[in-house]
């Protein structure tokens, strides 16, 4: 549903990026964000992190098989994406991008063959029939398990999860620099924006991690495990606070200037996007997170539950803060007019292509195959005492 207001341009009456290219920088910041934690043990050897290290890897992995799906149904001809690549031209960054997402998947995709190689092969012999030969299929029929493979496994992880560093930040950083290059736009263009989603894609990895990690073990009434979930907390703390004066910094920046473009975007800020940046993600979803996570990391002596409880609450909070992030970004970027005197209005429908339903299916559904991973990846200790 679209209006407007003032003199708008009559190529600006609708918005050409609707909630589908919301969504997608959102599920990619989930992907770079949750390998990154995962390379801070394979790679850093940070021991605390260990027990949810393998979760944090397949984690990435299952949003990255689905960081696509909104541009996909964006473009209406899926099948057309594939020109990017068969007819590349590497001075397009949307061409860029679809090598760069080759690339990540296929180095996690290795990483987790090499971090699950010794599970899958006792899985062989413990199965039979069309399972034990699609273990043989996914093992490259290769048994061998002994101190030299084990150690190569583990160097080949290392190495993996260094390249994938760089990598899962080009992947996300991309999304920024491509914002950030359309001058045209009042918005988008200042070069914080590429730093600016990357510190954003490590707040969206840390919260998913430490919201599910947390809501899985409450669940299964399995035991946490303290030490993780604290460091994670104090990271998490730290990145929200660089993400959040990063947003500020370039907000103040331009107000600061008082140039032509802070006269249109003043307006934005105080008008069209009062309620979802001012409101919302500056406000509810930016210091209420900054509270419960500085009470956390600076009270000791809190009770273990009520902590951990602050903790999950605040990690939802901020993944509501990145997406009402993406959403100020992406849709209130297309809500200023050209012409400096005038605003789009948009808010998607509900049961459109591109409306709240299947943008809700398309979040959901990599929590889903998370899900299924579980049973073919074992994330945890299946040896963790229960909580009694």
């Amino acid at each position: 549903m679209e209006s407007f207001n003032g003199f708008v341009f009559p190529n600006e009456l609708h918005i050409t990026w609707t909630v589908m290219i919301v969504l997608y920088p959102y599920i990619t910041g989930m992907v770079a964000g949750a390998f990154i934690v995962s390379s801070f043990y394979h790679v850093f050897g940070m021991e605390k992190l260990k027990p949810i290290a393998k979760y944090a890897l397949v984690s990435s992995f299952a949003f990255l098989c689905f960081a696509t799906v909104p541009l996909l149904n964006h473009l209406g001809r899926p099948t057309r994406a594939f020109n990017i690549l068969l007819t590349p031209n590497f001075n397009s960054a949307m061409s860029g991008f679809g090598f760069v997402y080759m690339t990540y998947m296929v180095i996690v995709v290795l990483e987790i063959w090499f971090s699950y190689r010794e599970e899958f092969i006792k899985r062989y012999h413990q199965s039979d029939g069309i399972v034990k030969f699609i273990y043989s299929i996914i093992i490259l029929r290769n048994t061998n398990v002994n101190e030299n493979t084990h150690k190569y496994d583990k160097k080949m992880i290392v190495f993996l999860g260094g390249l994938g560093i760089p990598i899962a930040c080009i992947l996300h950083g991309y999304v920024g620099f491509l914002f950030g290059s359309i001058k045209a736009n009042l918005w988008w263009s200042t070069p914080l924006m590429f730093i600016i989603f990357i510190f954003s894609a490590i707040v969206s990895g840390l919260a998913v991690l430490i919201f599910l990690y947390l809501f899985v073990h409450w669940r299964r009434k399995l035991k946490i495990n303290q030490d993780s979930i604290d460091l994670m907390s104090k990271w998490l703390w730290g990145f929200m606070i660089i993400a959040v004066t990063l947003e500020l910094m370039e907000i103040l920046s331009i107000s600061y200037e008082r140039t032509e473009k802070w006269a249109i975007l003043q307006h934005l800020i105080n008008g069209k996007l009062k309620v979802s940046y001012l409101y919302l993600q500056i406000g509810l979803f930016s210091i209420g997170p900054f509270i419960l996570l500085s009470i956390t990391t600076l009270y000791k002596r809190l009770n273990v539950n009520f902590r951990n409880f602050l903790i999950w609450l605040s990690s939802g909070m901020l993944l509501l803060q990145v997406l009402f992030m993406r959403w100020n970004v992406v849709i209130g970027g297309q809500l200023v007019s050209k012409s400096m005197r005038g605003f789009t209005e948009y808010f998607p429908g509900f049961m459109d292509r591109e409306g709240l339903i299947v943008s809700f299916l398309l979040i959901l559904t990599p929590f889903i195959l998370l899900r299924a991973f579980d049973k073919l990846f074992p994330f945890f200790d299946k040896e963790q005492a229960l909580n009694k």
